[in-house]
């Protein structure tokens, strides 16, 4: 089964002002879609055809680069646009406890996670992950996740942040401090929570 496209699931202005319109589309409709058709590509004709996303990610170290490339793009991407939403919610009880005895509050998690995003050099994603059963932050280059069998800090990602430039170079420019910060005010608690349940 070839790998597709996942909707949007809300208009490219659902986010705005924090994340413009232009920007969402560009990004879902062309760097996402990019990323689907390249990795449909490399995996053509290989046993790697059949396999879940979340199977190429844990044995990512034996696929081709075009794989880990555009697998982890596809799947960092597909989580992207579920965590992000125009309405306000607020973490779930569970979860806010688990925040709260890790970062001693829900700013010290934002403080952890922009410092992450801002300091990753390049490319790449800042990750809230679950790990052994505790919440974890990092970050990862490029399109690589804490699913990856080569991640420095494995888990299952339950929140994560694109600093790729394409994710913000429209409206912040070169300014990824102050989109991190701007993110913190579209983010699906809702999403986050219900991913922080599955993964205990």
């Amino acid at each position: 089964m070839a790998f597709t496209l996942p909707p949007l699931g809300y208009a490219f202005d659902a986010l705005e002002p924090h994340i413009d319109a232009t920007t969402m589309q560009i990004h879902h409709d062309k760097h996402h879609q990019a990323y689907v058709d390249n990795l449909n590509k490399a995996l053509a004709g290989t046993e790697g055809e059949n396999k879940t996303l979340e199977e190429l990610m844990a044995n990512i170290s034996k696929y081709p680069a075009a794989v880990r490339n555009n697998g982890g793009g596809h799947y960092n991407h597909s989580l992207f646009w579920t965590i992000l939403s125009g309405h306000s919610s607020k973490p779930s009880a569970e979860l806010a406890a688990a925040i709260d005895a890790a970062f001693g509050n829900l700013d010290g998690l934002k403080e952890k996670m922009n410092t992450a995003g801002a300091t990753r050099f390049g490319s790449g994603w800042a990750w809230l992950t679950v790990t052994d059963g505790k919440l974890t932050v990092s970050s990862t280059a490029n399109q690589d996740n804490p699913l990856m069998d080569i991640a420095e800090v494995k888990g299952t990602p339950i929140l994560g942040i694109d600093v790729w430039e394409h994710a913000y170079y429209l409206h912040y420019q070169n300014r990824r401090p102050d989109y991190l910060k701007a993110i913190w005010n579209v983010i699906n608690w809702d999403v986050v929570s219900a991913n922080y349940a599955a993964a205990k």
